[in-house]
C-alpha cells in the first residue's frame, strides 16, 4: 500500500484508551481520520485508488490518495485509472473503500484491529444495504466494538450554531463533490421528509471545464488533465450574479473581458534556430560526397570491366564458330549451325556485327556511323533474300518475320522522311507569312493553338470519362467500355478477334502478301495514336512559335505548373502554448444553477430552496424563520460570488421584501469533521451507536430506524 509518505503514528494510537472514539469524514472527495474532541483531522487525502503495476517486477501495487510523482515513474499507469469507491455520494465499491480504510488506520497507527468506537460521516438518506455493508466491513474487517453514522451536513450545521454562524431553525444548503443538498432544521434537528438533492457537484465542474478546453485547444489534451483542470478550477473560477451580462461582457466589452481572462503558460521551447553551416562542415559534406561519388564510379568501372570480358568471350566465340563453318561441309555445317543455337551464318555476322560495336561502346571507342548507315538490309534481315527451297520450317517462320518488320521499318522510314519535308515546306511558307503580316499571322497562330487546345482536352476527357456519343448509358450512370472505343480501336478489336478464331485453322500465312501491311496497319496501337501525337507534337510547335513572338505568352501546361504552393506550416511560438481561460471561468460552476447546461434535467441549487421549504408542512412564519438562517457548506461554496447569486436566486421564489440571510459557514470543508469530533467527545455519542451484537440481531431492519442525527 502506498501514498505519500507519512510516518505511523503507533505511539499515539497507544496513548488513547480504547474508549475514545476514531472520526472519519467520508467525502466523497477527501477522507479525513483523526480523534474525537480534537480540532483538526489527523490525516486528510484524496478518496481515490489507483492501482497500477511495477515496471520492473510486474507487481500490482495499491496506491491510495494523493500520488508522489518521484514514485509514480516507476509504475505503468497507462492501464490502470484513478477509482472511487462513490457513486453519486453514495458508497458502492467496497473493495476500493477497504484499501482506503486499510492506509487510514495504519497511518494512524493501529496495528491488526482497531479496537476503538467509530463516528463516520455519511450523505443524507444515505441507502440501508450501503450503511449496512460499511458496518459489516469495519465489525468484521478491523474488529471495530461500535459504530455510529451521521449527517456531514448536519454536523457542520451544529459546529456553527455553536460558533453563532446560524439559528436552532435554518437550511443548510451542502455543495459537495458529485451532489447538493438542502436540509431544513427545526430546533436543532434535521427534517429529512423535506431534503431536496441534485446529483450536481463540484466533479461535474471540474469535467466540463476539461472538457471545454480539451475541445478548445485539442492539440493539447495531453495536458489538460483532471488534476490540471481540478486546479484550474479552484484558482480562477467563479460565480456570476447575472449569468447572461457576463456573457454579454465578453461579447461585446473587449476591454472588460480582457481584464477577466486568465492564461495558463504550458512549457515551450524555442526551436533552434537555421544557422549557415560552417567551412568545417562544408568541407566535410564535400568530401563524404565525393567519397560516396569515387565509389560509385568504381562500381560502374567494374561493371564496365565485366561487361568487356564478356563480350569479348562471345565475340570470341562466335569468330570461331564462323572459321569452323568456313572449313566444314554442308551436313557438318547444318550440325555445327544446330550446336550454336544459330539458323545460318549470315544471322552469326549479324550477332558478331552487333558484339563488335557494343564492345566498342563498352571501350569508349568510335562506334563507326558510317558503318551503321552502310549497314544493308541483308546484315538486319538476312532471310529476305535467301530461296524458301533452301530454308527449314523454322527459318520459313523466320523469314515470315524479318519480311514483315523490314516492310514496316522501310514504311515509317518514308513517311518520316515525307513529314520532314512537309514540315520544311511549312516552316517557308510561314516565314514567307510572317514578313508579309505579321499580326494576321499571329492572330492565326492563336486561333489554331486556341482550336488543338479545345481538341486535346476533350479528348483527354473522353479517355478518363468516356465518349457517351451514342446515348447508351448503363443504370448507375456510368458508361461501357464499347462506348469509349473510337472507329479505329473497334476495327482494331475485330481484327484481333478475328485472327484469334482463324489461329490454327491452316497454315499461317499473314506477312507473305503486300496486303498483310495494310492490316498490321490498322491493328498497330501505335498507329492509332499517330493522330493525336501529331496534335499534340502540333501543338507544343505552335506555343513555342507564339512564345518566339510574343513574350507575354503563356501556355496552359506552363500555367498549371505556375500555381502557387501551398504555404509551409507556420512554426508554433508561445503563443500557441498558451491556454486562455475566460468564459469558462463562470460558464462551468453554472452548472450548479442550471444542470440542464451538461444534460442533468434537475432542478438547481436556488430552486432546491423553493422545493424543500415547499415540502415542509409548515406555516409561512416558520419558512421565514428559516430562511434567515441559511447556512452554505461544502468545497463548492467557496467559489467566489456564491453567496449573493444564491441569494439573488433565492429571492426569486420568495415573497417580495421577504427576510433572507444566508452566510457561508466558517471552515466549508472541515467544519462536518469538527462537529462530528466534537459530538463523539460529548456523552450522547455512546447512546447512538450500536455494537456487532445488535447488527446480528437485527441485520439491515436496525438501520431502517437508525438515525443518529435526531439525537444531536
Amino acid at each position: 500500500m502506498l501514498s505519500v509518505t507519512r510516518p505511523r503514528r503507533e505511539a499515539d494510537f497507544a496513548r488513547f484508551p480504547s474508549s475514545t472514539p476514531i472520526v472519519i469524514d467520508n467525502g466523497a472527495s477527501t477522507f479525513r481520520i483523526g480523534w474525537a474532541g480534537e480540532a483538526e483531522p489527523r490525516l486528510s487525502f484524496r478518496n481515490v485508488v489507483q492501482r497500477p503495476r511495477h515496471r520492473s517486477t510486474g507487481e500490482t501495487v495499491s496506491i491510495v490518495g494523493d500520488t508522489d510523482p518521484s514514485l509514480m515513474k516507476f509504475f505503468d499507469c497507462t492501464r490502470s485509472a484513478v477509482r472511487s469507491p462513490f457513486d453519486d455520494d453514495v458508497v458502492y465499491q467496497f473493495e476500493y473503500m477497504e484499501y482506503i480504510l486499510d492506509y487510514g488506520f495504519d497511518r494512524l497507527g493501529a496495528n491488526s484491529e482497531v479496537g476503538h468506537p467509530i463516528l463516520m460521516t455519511e450523505c443524507e438518506c444515505n441507502p440501508s444495504f450501503s450503511r449496512a455493508r460499511m458496518s459489516e466491513l469495519l465489525f468484521e474487517t478491523y474488529g471495530v466494538p461500535s459504530i455510529a453514522f451521521g449527517i456531514d451536513n448536519a454536523f457542520s450545521y451544529k459546529y456553527n450554531q455553536k460558533l453563532g454562524n446560524c439559528n436552532g431553525d435554518g437550511l443548510a444548503i451542502s455543495c459537495e463533490h458529485g451532489t447538493c443538498h438542502v436540509v431544513p432544521f427545526l430546533k436543532g434537528q434535521p427534517v429529512l421528509g423535506a431534503c431536496c438533492r441534485t446529483n450536481v457537484g463540484g466533479f461535474h465542474i471540474t469535467d466540463f471545464l476539461r472538457q471545454l478546453l480539451s475541445l478548445k485547444y485539442p492539440y493539447h489534451m495531453a495536458s489538460i488533465t483532471w488534476d490540471k483542470a481540478e486546479e484550474l478550477k479552484k484558482e480562477h473560477c467563479y460565480i456570476a450574479l447575472d449569468y447572461m451580462a457576463e456573457l454579454q461582457i465578453f461579447k461585446n466589452n473587449k476591454e472588460e473581458a480582457d481584464e477577466k481572462m486568465r492564461y495558463w503558460q504550458l512549457p515551450w521551447v524555442p526551436p533552434p534556430k537555421d544557422e549557415p553551416p560552417s567551412e568545417e562542415e562544408l568541407a566535410r559534406k564535400a568530401a563524404l560526397k565525393e567519397k560516396a561519388s569515387q565509389r560509385l564510379r568504381d562500381m560502374a568501372a567494374a561493371k564496365r570491366s565485366q561487361k568487356i570480358v564478356e563480350l569479348e568471350k562471345q565475340l570470341s566465340y562466335l569468330e570461331e564458330v564462323m572459321e569452323q563453318l568456313d572449313e566444314a561441309e554442308e551436313q557438318e555445317a547444318t550440325a555445327i549451325l544446330g550446336r550454336s543455337g544459330y539458323l545460318s551464318q549470315q544471322e552469326i555476322k549479324s550477332a558478331i556485327l552487333k558484339a563488335t560495336q557494343s564492345l566498342r561502346k563498352a571501350k569508349g571507342e568510335s562506334n563507326g556511323n558510317d558503318e551503321k548507315t552502310d549497314a544493308s538490309a541483308a546484315d538486319k534481315y538476312p532471310l529476305v533474300s535467301v530461296p524458301d527451297e533452301t530454308l527449314t520450317p523454322e527459318q520459313l517462320k523466320e523469314k515470315k518475320k524479318q519480311i514483315l518488320l523490314k516492310t514496316t521499318t522501310e514504311g515509317k522510314l518514308r513517311a518520316k522522311q515525307k513529314r520532314a519535308e512537309e514540315e520544311a515546306l511549312r516552316e517557308k511558307q510561314e516565314e514567307k507569312r510572317l514578313a508579309e503580316n505579321p499580326e494576321l499571322y499571329l492572330e492565326e497562330l492563336r486561333a489554331r493553338y486556341s482550336e488543338l487546345s479545345k481538341k486535346f482536352e476533350q479528348r483527354k476527357r473522353q479517355k478518363v470519362n468516356g465518349g457517351q456519343t451514342n446515348g447508351n448509358h448503363s443504370s448507375s450512370g456510368g458508361v461501357g467500355r464499347g462506348e469509349r472505343l473510337n472507329a479505329a480501336q473497334k476495327e482494331r478489336m475485330r481484327l484481333l478477334a478475328s485472327a484469334a478464331f482463324d489461329r490454327g485453322k491452316g497454315e499461317d500465312t499473314f506477312g507473305m502478301r503486300d496486303e498483310d501491311w495494310l492490316v498490321y496497319n490498322k491493328m498497330s496501337k501505335d498507329n492509332d495514336d499517330d493522330s493525336n501525337d501529331d496534335d499534340e507534337s502540333e501543338l507544343v510547335r505552335i506555343a513555342s512559335k507564339l512564345q518566339e513572338i510574343d513574350p507575354t505568352f503563356v501556355s496552359k501546361s506552363e500555367a498549371v505548373q505556375l500555381t502557387p504552393e501551398p504555404p509551409k506550416v507556420r512554426p508554433l511560438t508561445a503563443e500557441d502554448y498558451k491556454i486562455a481561460i475566460g468564459i469558462e471561468r463562470f460558464r462551468c460552476p453554472e452548472v450548479l444553477f442550471q444542470p440542464g447546461m451538461i444534460g442533468i434535467g434537475q432542478a438547481g441549487i436556488d430552486e432546491m430552496v423553493s422545493i424543500s421549504l415547499r415540502r415542509l408542512m409548515e406555516d409561512e412564519s416558520v419558512k421565514e424563520r428559516l430562511c434567515q438562517s441559511i447556512l452554505v457548506t461544502g468545497g463548492s461554496s467557496l467559489f467566489p460570488g456564491m453567496i449573493p447569486r444564491l441569494e439573488s436566486g433565492i429571492r426569486q421564489y420568495r415573497p417580495y421584501l421577504a427576510p433572507l440571510k444566508l452566510v457561508r459557514a466558517a471552515d466549508p470543508i472541515l467544519d462536518a469533521w469538527r462537529g462530528a469530533a466534537a459530538f463523539a467527545a460529548s456523552s450522547k455519542f455512546g447512546k447512538q451507536t450500536f455494537s456487532l451484537a445488535d447488527y446480528r440481531e437485527h441485520g439491515e431492519n436496525l438501520f431502517h430506524r437508525y438515525n443518529i442525527v435526531y439525537s444531536l
